[in-house]
């Protein structure tokens, strides 16, 4: 069975992947963390991690799917070529990309959300700013699927997990996540 792989960079929004992660574990997906490098990740919140593996050292072939939390700074992530690069190679129309908050900044730099309907934890003025999004695809909405990809806002975290969930055809207890 191919793994999902969960990107793991500074600062990373731990709160937006609570549900996924629950999600992937009930339905049995296996998943790998994946950092950018092979050093300690702290996110948002303080947790500090360590990676499975790297960037570098992922095999690809062995994933089907990708989940990235969104980050406090996104900016920090601006020139770390190595990531979009991952992305663009780990990337198939097969693959499941489930992206939150800031992170579909990510997909958009890196050319993925091209022709693709997305929604993105991100003000307006900064999607403007960043030059990487096409307004004309943005949606409002809380969660927006658009064939592999799955982008939420960060408050949309129940809902994003949900959806990841139900891309990967994981068998899960839906009723656990409701209020």
């Amino acid at each position: 069975m191919k793994k999902t792989a969960v990107i793991l960079y500074p600062q990373f929004s731990e709160y937006e992947l609570s549900i996924a992660l629950s999600i992937l574990m009930q339905g049995n997906k296996t998943m790998v963390t994946v950092g950018l490098d092979n050093h300690s990740i702290r996110g948002e919140s303080g947790l500090t991690c360590v990676a499975d593996t790297t960037i570098r050292e992922i095999n690809i072939e062995e994933i089907d799917s990708i989940v990235m939390p969104g980050c406090l700074d996104i900016k920090t992530l601006l020139n770390e070529e190595i990531l979009f690069e991952f992305l663009k190679q780990a990337v198939t129309k097969e693959t499941i990309v489930a992206s939150i908050s800031s992170s579909p900044y990510l997909l958009a730099k890196a050319g993925l959300l091209t022709g693709k309907k997305y929604t993105v934890g991100l003000p307006m003025e900064a999607i403007e700013k960043l030059c990487v999004f096409d307004k004309e695809k943005y949606c409002d909405d809380l969660v927006v699927q658009d064939g592999n990809i799955i982008t939420a806002r960060g408050r949309g975290f129940i809902e994003f997990g949900i959806r990841l969930g139900k891309a990967l055809n994981l068998e899960f207890d839906e009723g656990w996540y409701e209020g």
